[in-house]
């Protein structure tokens, strides 16, 4: 059956139920072989995408977003350090705190990336304006979500009587 035969609704099971769960694992498994090449641990390499994308924050901010424990976290921007990708400066209004910052103008892990950068973006040719500011906005809302639902998710385990129990209703009611 061609996608121009599949109902809305088909679309989007096929989205949620199967596309979604293979593209999310396909990026997992590519971030774990870009870390490795890169001589990081794939919760390094996350870190320091995330350190890159926000800018500079501390090393609890970083706990917060990630979900590790300080401790953890302390570990991470050890090895960051260590290998070049992070430094770190005292907080000029609170001594304890030290803000992190990604070291380097340009990180290698651009280099690592840039030929699937290069093959997305041939891949883009493909569609017209209109498809790609929907793919655009499914990709931004749809991040947006599962960063909630992380959240949602450690919440729920760190306070639920029962962490298995279900969570409840969506985040995001469908339009109609």
């Amino acid at each position: 059956m061609g996608a121009a035969r599949k109902s809305k609704q088909d679309l989007a099971e096929e989205i949620v139920g199967r596309l979604a769960r293979r593209h999310s694992t396909a990026v997992v498994l590519f971030h774990h072989a870009v870390a490795e090449r890169l001589g990081l641990g794939p919760t390094d390499h996350k870190c320091l995408d995330l350190l890159r994308e926000r800018g500079a924050i501390t090393g609890s901010e970083l706990a917060a977003i990630t979900g590790l424990t300080t401790g953890a976290i302390t570990g991470v921007v050890a090895r960051l350090e260590q290998a070049g990708y992070v430094r770190r400066e005292a907080d000029p209004h609170d001594g304890r705190k030290q803000i992190l910052y990604p070291a380097l103008e340009r990180s290698p892990i651009q280099d690592v990336i840039e030929p699937l950068r290069k093959d997305v973006t041939a891949l883009l040719e493909n569609f017209d304006t209109g498809q790609l500011s929907a793919i655009a906005e499914f990709l931004a809302h749809s991040t947006d979500l599962i960063y909630r639902h992380a959240a949602l998710l450690r919440a729920h385990n760190l306070y639920a009587a029962n962490p298995r129990e279900p969570l409840g209703q969506p985040l995001l009611q469908t339009r109609k």
